[in-house]
């Protein structure tokens, strides 16, 4: 979702909703890596079953890493995707079922954001191309030293995008690396994958949210499955609280801010390019034997629990005195809808509301008092009553003046637009319209109000209308909303989704038509062409009081459907019996290994060669249901299966196979119910009981759950281990040519009380800093007692009598830290006895 401020925002409010990931790593015996056995029981101590991957959030950082080098080819590229997927299996291990979901052509809602980060990568990528050449004659006039210019095909990663060949090949890779994971490792033996490639329509993580919502409707579904799903957008965390499913966790990389990158014009560390002053990089080692041994640190995952999240929403969101009973589901679902006004992937934000400066708690205080004057919840199973929201505007719309005021005193970048006089100014700069001109005001604020039913119905019921978009660059004021109730009634039915090549037509810019066939490109950029203004050369981008000039907005000119549609009814008799294909839209694939219950039912299908669709039984496949169809090119048992990269091996054994399948259907108007279903049982409580300082009653033994296991053994440390987590350790080693110091400082060691204190404070929602202010002790020993908590389960002292030193502190400055493999003239020495008794080198 569109809200970069939102997950920072959510985890430090909600601090205990993350978890850190326990990561079994493979070994090496021999010079032979040994494989982790995901087999074997998880340990993060707890069991998922179905694991959902949004595969855009992994192609693009496979691709085209920003802490590393690049792969050098497409082959590269897919192994890339290969291993952190195996990654994330090994961390997660579902037991039931893997779904592979790559975005499809997306609603034309959605194609406006697509369209314009396009736009924008081929402007950045132009721009950095002319700025690279600039300096690099600057530096080198001025007698600077710069690497010679390495020749090499520049990646143009719009080609993630239904399709293009890279996609194309992307889903047979894909099918391959299913086969050869279901056939050799034990791990994948009992479980469903379903792969989701991007013929098939739709956003990624759009079509995992519409499996779930039609697994949840069938009388076989299990209510208490544990769904884990992978992706780095925040809109993710909306997705999954609304689907009401009790046990429901993200995985996530650890965002770990201000990492080092390297100048893209001399490679080196600690500058960005504006910078560079072209010196030579310093030798590592006598003969630079050490260049590239210090490999970037590998990206570690966090689980987000929103059964935890869910918790804490229960204890803000429950309101006391209603007049009708209170649920708190409906609350999550109110909850969910007000985040939309700060921001979604569809719509602009109201220009009043920011996640930084606490938008989301005023709604909040908002909502309440709305819910209580209407008698009633605001959404319901995705359906928005707009009488309160207008409400809800109207009361954001009296604090608009003074949040406008307060901008314009702490920041610089507002001074001009918010002074008085502020809406009319807003209306022309933005919109090049008169403030008077009320007829276009409610034109702005009836699309803005048609976005908010449309989105929240896609999040709960799924695409509503794939032709709907919001046709403005800027978001109405808040005060505009007013007779809101009537201006809309519900969408058009039987919409379709665009074909991937016309998809291309709409997102993409003209530097990126080598993706498309050439009677098509020649519309991007012949002058005659009837849609050449759809592409434009150069375009503005108005920072709208951002800072970076990816926050801002790209004013692009919008894509009219009937204009394109009638340009491409020209060129489609050019297209090729291989491009008519890509430009086709395909299916759903399931696959299962030989050991699988359904596995005899698929093969006896392509035995009888049916021609019909099959329904699948619920009870060979964890209660999954569907319908299967025939592949015309399938993976079967017994047939070998050729890989399609050639550095990795053909599957000579293959025991997977693999059918079409389509989720179970519904008539377009069918609601989906958003509640617990019956059976379902709640994830034990994780937060503080609410009672617990009010003299206990009878919890006074209650201890913060850390992980997923209420039941986990806690672990305590003696004092000699303590002593050592006394000291803040700040490494400067010397390797090659870098000085490295060894600097101590001890802490004071903290009391039972306090301790105790950090814990209940973190679990309230107190970030670090708070917390060391309000205990008055230093923020080094917050996270030190924080860190060692998550990692030992007891942040507690045990007085215990501390192990004899190895080396006298004489002895320890001899001591230096060399990298493995750095032979030293004592390795081949005998060792030799400390004045301790022990024997060291």
């Amino acid at each position: 979702m569109g809200v970069p401020a939102f997950f920072r925002w959510l985890s430090r409010k909600y601090s205990t909703i993350v978890v850190h990931c326990t990561e079994e790593r493979s070994k090496e015996c021999n010079g032979v890596r040994i494989p982790v056995d995901t087999s074997k029981p998880n340990p993060n101590e707890v069991e998922f079953d179905n694991l959902y991957l949004d595969m855009n959030g992994i192609i693009h950082p496979c691709t085209h890493p920003e802490d590393k080098a690049a792969p050098k080819n497409e082959d590269e590229m897919m192994v890339a995707i290969f291993e952190y997927m195996d990654r994330l299996f090994n961390i997660v291990r579902p037991r039931r079922v893997l779904y592979m979901a790559i975005d499809g052509v997306a609603p034309r809602a959605k194609m406006n954001q697509q369209r314009s980060r396009r736009f924008r990568a081929s402007k950045e990528g132009v721009e950095l191309v002319e700025e690279k050449s600039r300096i690099r004659e600057e530096i080198l006039g001025k007698g600077g030293y710069l690497p010679p210019v390495e020749i090499k095909e520049r990646f143009d990663s719009n080609c993630i995008t239904p399709g293009t060949e890279f996609m194309d090949n992307l889903a047979k890779c894909l099918r391959y690396y299913v086969a050869d994971r279901l056939s050799n490792d034990p791990g994948w033996r009992n479980i469903t994958v379903i792969l989701s490639d991007a013929s098939v329509p739709g956003e990624g993580e759009h079509k995992i949210m519409d499996y779930i919502r039609r697994q949840r409707a069938q009388p076989h579904h299990d209510p208490n499955t544990h769904h884990c799903l992978c992706g780095a957008d925040a809109d993710l965390i909306m997705l999954g609280l609304a689907t009401h499913e009790p046990n429901f966790t993200i995985i996530r990389e650890e965002f770990k801010p201000n990492q080092p990158r390297p100048c893209a014009m001399c490679g080196q560390k600690g500058h960005e390019i504006k910078d560079c002053q072209g010196v030579a990089r310093e030798k590592q080692g006598e003969h630079d034997e050490f260049a590239d041994t210090m490999p970037a640190s590998e990206q570690e995952f966090i689980f987000i629990r929103l059964c935890v999240l869910r918790e804490y929403l229960e204890r803000e969101l429950t309101m006391a005195s209603l007049p009708f009973p209170f649920d708190f589901e409906r609350t999550v679902d109110d909850w969910v809808f007000m985040c939309f006004f700060v921001g979604n992937d569809f719509l602009p934000h109201l220009p009043s509301l920011e996640i930084r400066e606490g938008a989301i708690d005023r709604l909040v205080g908002i909502y309440k008092d709305v819910v209580h004057k209407t008698g009633g919840y605001i959404t319901e199973n995705g359906f928005v009553k707009l009488e309160s929201v207008e409400l809800i505007m109207q009361a954001i719309g009296v604090a608009e003046d003074n949040i406008f005021k307060k901008r314009k005193e702490d920041d610089v970048r507002w001074k001009q637009l918010w002074e008085d006089g502020w809406k009319q100014r807003y209306y022309k700069t933005k919109f090049d319209v008169d403030a008077t001109d009320d007829d276009f005001r409610k034109k702005v604020v009836k699309s803005y109000v048609e976005g908010l039913c449309w989105v929240l119905r896609y999040y709960y019921q799924g695409c509503a209308s794939w032709k709907w978009y919001f046709p403005f660059h800027y978001a109405p004021f808040a005060s505009d909303f007013k007779d809101i109730k009537g201006m809309f009634t519900d969408f058009e039915l039987g919409t379709k989704p665009f074909k991937p090549l016309e998809q291309l037509m709409g997102v993409f810019p003209a530097a990126s038509g080598n993706f498309l066939p050439p009677t098509w490109r020649s519309l991007m950029s012949n002058p005659e062409s009837s849609i050449i203004d759809f592409y434009p050369d150069d375009f503005a981008i108005d920072l709208n009081g951002k800072k970076y000039a990816w926050q801002g907005v790209a004013l692009l000119p919008f894509v009219d459907e009937r204009r394109l549609r009638a340009a491409l009814a020209e060129v489609y008799p050019n297209l090729s019996p291989e491009e008519n294909k890509r430009n086709s839209l395909g299916s759903d694939m399931l696959f299962v290994g030989k050991s699988h219950p359904c596995c005899d039912f698929i093969q006896e299908l392509y035995r009888g060669e049916s021609h019909e669709g099959t329904e699948m039984p619920a009870e060979l496949c964890h209660g999954i249901q569907g319908t299967l169809n025939l592949d015309e090119d399938p993976i079967l048992p017994d047939r070998p299966v050729q890989s399609p990269i050639p550095m990795l091996r053909d599957i000579a054994q293959n025991t997977a196979i693999g059918v079409k399948y389509k989720d179970p259907q519904y008539r377009e108007t069918f609601v989906f119910k958003a509640v617990i279903l019956p059976g379902a049982k709640m994830p034990e409580k994780v937060l503080k009981p609410g009672d617990w300082e009010r003299g206990n009653r009878g919890r006074g033994n209650w201890r913060p759950q850390l992980g997923f296991n209420s039941n986990r053994q806690q672990v305590h440390l003696d004092q000699s281990a303590f002593r050592a987590l006394g000291y803040l350790i700040i490494w400067s080693i010397s390797i090659c040519g870098f000085n490295y110091r060894l600097k101590m400082a001890r802490n004071k060691e903290l009391s039972s009380e306090t301790l105790q204190s950090i814990l209940v404070l973190t679990i309230e929602g107190y970030s670090m800093r708070e917390i060391a202010k309000k205990l008055k002790i230093s923020y080094n020993a917050v996270y030190y007692s924080l860190h060692r908590t998550s990692q030992t389960g007891s942040n507690q002292n045990r007085m215990r009598s501390g192990r004899p030193r190895c080396t006298t502190e004489q002895e320890d400055k001899y001591i230096r830290v060399l990298p493995v493999g750095v032979e030293t003239q004592f390795d081949k020495q005998t060792p030799h006895k400390s004045s301790t008794g022990s024997f060291i080198k």
